[in-house]
């Protein structure tokens, strides 16, 4: 059931409070690590969507603190975190990109069990989405300079209280994975110059179930008050937000999971 169209819930209202929030720099100074000293040539599979433009200004302006995403399967969800992500890097904003997700497998039948080895190794199968990005994105050379210099890692949840990150992009995928306490660590680790992303699929989440805090976080969060503290609230769970492949977006109308608006119905959407 669509809810009913607030000021708060548009993409209009939001990119311009993003404009308002550019203001001259008087940054403070804190500690972090020295920035790149090369030039990642980043490549593009594909032209962004308005609404996906919006995001990603949103990810990197700095008027903001922490990005949600709440979006069904093929919206780029994870494309858009790591695309801002790299680009604040170049743009030397930022000193490291950090990808979390909670280990949790994405089938009930098939569980994979034990997988020996450090947290690197066990954290493998779960990183491989961000790791198909970073190669999407960039040559492998870089890849291999980036993961050399530890400019990218990946951490377990579960390793994360205690620590504190200035100057960093913290890409939290599968945020729907996680309870409402989860993610209020997440947010409350991050430091000055710091920029969280939390990206997750609330309609489709089977994982832990009701323990899931996504939806009950995205909501407290989704308000003008939140905006004008540097939380950015948005959905992608339209037919036309689906970029992955026409197939996907076949299978999502052949299944009933999202219905395509129809035009003339005043419900067309608000970007083509």
């Amino acid at each position: 059931m669509s809810k009913p169209k607030r000021l708060i819930n548009s993409l209009a209202d939001k990119k311009s409070k993003l404009e308002e929030g550019k203001k001259k720099d008087t940054s403070e100074h804190v500690f972090q690590q020295k920035k790149i000293d090369f030039e990642l040539n980043i490549r593009l599979k594909h032209e962004l969507k308005e609404k996906q433009k919006i995001i990603l200004e949103a990810m990197k302006d700095k008027s903001s603190n922490c990005v949600m995403i709440d979006g069904i399967y093929g919206t780029s969800k994870t494309y858009l975190a790591v695309l801002a992500s790299l680009q604040l890097m170049n743009e030397k904003r930022i000193d490291q990109i950090l990808y979390i997700r909670n280990p949790t497998e994405s089938s009930s039948t098939g569980k994979l069990g034990f997988i020996k080895g450090d947290s690197s190794e066990k954290m493998a199968p779960y990183a491989a989405a961000f790791n198909q990005k970073l190669d999407e994105f960039l040559p492998s050379q870089e890849v291999d300079r980036l993961n050399k210099e530890k400019r990218v890692e990946v951490i377990p949840l579960g390793f994360t209280r205690g620590l504190n990150w200035n100057c960093k992009a913290i890409i939290v995928d599968e945020a729907a994975c996680l309870t409402y306490d989860d993610i209020f660590l997440l947010m409350t680790r991050c430091g000055p110059f710091t920029k969280i992303f939390f990206i997750g699929d609330s309609q489709n989440q089977n994982d832990i179930g009701s323990k899931t805090g996504f939806s009950k976080m995205f909501n407290i969060f989704n308000d003008q008050e939140s905006m004008e503290n540097g939380v950015f609230c948005f959905e992608l769970k339209e037919i036309e937000d689906v970029v992955r492949s026409g197939f996907v977006r076949f299978i999502m109308k052949k299944t009933g999971l999202i219905k395509p608006k129809t035009v003339g119905s005043g419900a067309e959407p608000m970007f083509k």
